[in-house]
């Protein structure tokens, strides 16, 4: 039977098992949409901007564990996905993204709205490709889908000219999978599993460090049950956050740049560092040449390409995490290490991550700890910023939570748009987006999503006045000389933000009356003892989203920290030191 390429697309995310589509419709993409008219097996959301559209899917992806999907149309359309595509790829989260494009014979005539769009792509996702022969389309589709989601997980995107779409052919789509020079490994070499095993049973202060690998790979119960077994103490990255609970007895915090004192100490002085699932990126490193520098490092990961790039490893294993850590579980033994591991347990006692603020005063420790008792079935999403630091350090994570947030490109506007693909696709989470008064409004428009599509999200605005983040870099490196970070200031101020006199009292937007203007709730916090009727409040509202404006003083500052070019265990403790 012969059917449009259109028609064929559809057929396509249909085989593939699609049920949502993150998609906004344009010229060169308007055939897709003609196809997709009427369709009921599949939800076509439209939010309001395509990065915000990307980020959707990429939320619905990390949420769900399915491939996220979205289709734009040529040109802007396309280079608006650019942000979210790195974002995704750099986070191994699997998306195929579609993008429309000028018919094949137009193509480097510079044709209204025809941009190169595999070429800008190429460097940032996994793959990208332009369909020429409509012969081609139902291979490529499928295809793309299995690239996404295979191996190490990414962003795949499929650009098709609008000839393509037209065109009438076949309405066969291939089942297997041939694919030249692409043969992704998720085995383990067991010679490798058994030597890392003998350097633990030899060690005497041995640390798990867990990235985002675990959480890609739904690897959580196994990786517990095998710290368990091995009685090892475990660290992770912010992108490793609830790779195991984080109330486990075993668990010690996040290491890096706003690490706790325990894990960043413990990696220091550990004499074995196992690692599954983590780059080892300069946020996590500190000073390389000092990073455990006393240990035996061992590295698992499925990209050969990341094992010894920043860091020299003793022990590779290439591999699936869920397939290393089955193959451990079943050779490893219980350590002796009783003495390290109340050491360490004592250092995350003894130096918890605190805000040391009078009573009286709205701090985010304060109003993340009210999410921790509030919502026990939840997807959390950040934005970037200070919020995601303070996110990270007092969040806690379990089976039943899972936090999303935009890791390695640490893009800003992520917060809202990821909350409201979570939310999609997984209906019966409650779902909380916390985000700093910067990063919201970069996707403030996506309040017109969340409203039409009748999510009740709970959306946290942290208010400090300040794109706080840089603030506090400049307030601890550049001499107080804050350029460009008020989010207060107004042509008529001096711009001398540190000897200001005027302070500002209005803040533009009023996020409460912008809330209601798009038809949703909005509630402002003051103090404490406001917060949990707030959290009330926003859960009673089922059908459209809520946001709670939390006014928080504009000094706060996310410590401990490591200041740049020191080690992990030279930390700023406190904002007197």
């Amino acid at each position: 039977m012969w059917i449009t390429g259109a028609e064929l697309f559809v057929k396509a995310l249909r085989e593939e098992g699609v049920k949502t589509l993150f998609a906004y419709p344009g010229g060169s993409a308007i055939d897709l949409f003609d196809a997709l008219y009427g369709v009921k097996d599949i939800d076509v959301v439209l939010p309001r901007h395509e990065q915000a559209l990307v980020h959707a899917a990429d939320g619905y992806a990390r949420a769900t564990g399915e491939v996220g999907v979205c289709l734009v149309t040529s040109g802007p359309g396309a280079t608006n996905l650019v942000t979210g595509i790195a974002t995704a790829n750099y986070d191994s989260v699997p998306l195929v993204c579609f993008t429309g494009q000028v018919p094949t014979s137009l193509i480097g005539n510079d044709a209204f709205q025809e941009v190169d769009t595999v070429g800008i792509v190429r460097n940032i996702c996994k793959y990208a490709v332009t369909v020429r022969k409509r012969e081609d389309l139902g291979r490529i589709i499928h295809n793309a889908f299995y690239i996404a989601k295979s191996g190490k997980p990414g962003v795949v995107v499929v650009d098709i000219p609008k000839d393509i779409q037209l065109a009438l052919g076949s309405d066969e789509i291939p089942k297997d999978i041939h694919i030249r020079g692409y043969n992704p490994n998720t085995s383990v070499h067991i010679g490798q599993v058994n030597k890392a095993l003998e350097v633990l049973e030899r060690a005497k202060r041995p640390v798990f460090l867990l990235g985002g690998g675990i959480n890609v790979a739904r690897a959580n119960a196994k990786m517990t049950e095998l710290a368990e077994k091995m009685g090892m103490p475990v660290v992770t990255t912010i992108m490793g956050k609830g790779a195991i609970p984080t109330n486990h007895d075993l668990y010690i915090g996040n290491l890096g740049i706003h690490g706790s004192y325990a894990a960043n100490t413990a990696i220091s002085k550990c004499d074995v560092l196992f690692s599954i699932g983590t780059r080892f990126n300069d946020r996590i490193t500190g000073k390389i040449e000092k990073f455990a520098s006393h240990a035996t490092i061992i590295h698992v990961d499925i990209d050969p390409a990341s094992i010894s790039r920043n860091i020299s490893v003793n022990i590779p294993i290439v591999g699936d995490a869920n397939n290393a850590i089955e193959a451990l579980l079943k050779r490893a033994k219980h350590l002796d290490i009783d003495e390290w591991r109340q050491e360490v347990t004592a250092w995350r006692d003894d130096f918890p991550i605190q805000m040391k603020k009078d009573e009286d005063v709205l701090t985010p420790e304060y109003i993340i700890k009210a999410i921790n008792r509030n919502y026990k079935n939840a997807i959390i999403t950040t934005d970037v910023g200070q919020n995601q630091l303070w996110t990270t350090q007092y969040i806690e994570i379990d089976e039943n939570k899972r936090l999303l947030t935009s890791g390695g490109l640490g893009t800003m506007g992520y917060g809202l748009p990821s909350a409201i693909g979570a939310k999609i696709g997984c209906p019966s989470k409650d779902v909380v987006s916390i985000n700093g008064d910067g990063g919201i409004q970069m996707n403030i428009q996506e309040l017109a999503t969340a409203v039409s599509q009748e999510l009740p999200i709970t959306i946290c605005i942290f208010n400090n006045g300040y794109l706080g983040n840089v603030r506090q870099w400049q307030e601890m490196f550049y001499n107080k000389r804050y350029s460009l970070t008020c989010l207060k200031y107004t042509k008529s101020c001096n711009r001398d933000c540190a000897n200001c006199t005027k302070k500002q009292t209005t803040y533009t937007p009023d996020f409460i009356k912008l809330a209601q203007s798009y038809g949703a709730k909005g509630i402002r916090v003051f103090k404490p003892e406001e917060v949990v009727n707030a959290f009330k409040e926003a859960k009673k509202n089922k059908n459209t989203p809520t946001i709670i404006e939390f006014i928080i003083p504009d000094d706060l500052n996310v410590l401990p920290m490591v200041k740049p070019g020191n080690t992990l265990d030279d930390m700023v403790m406190d904002k007197g030191e």
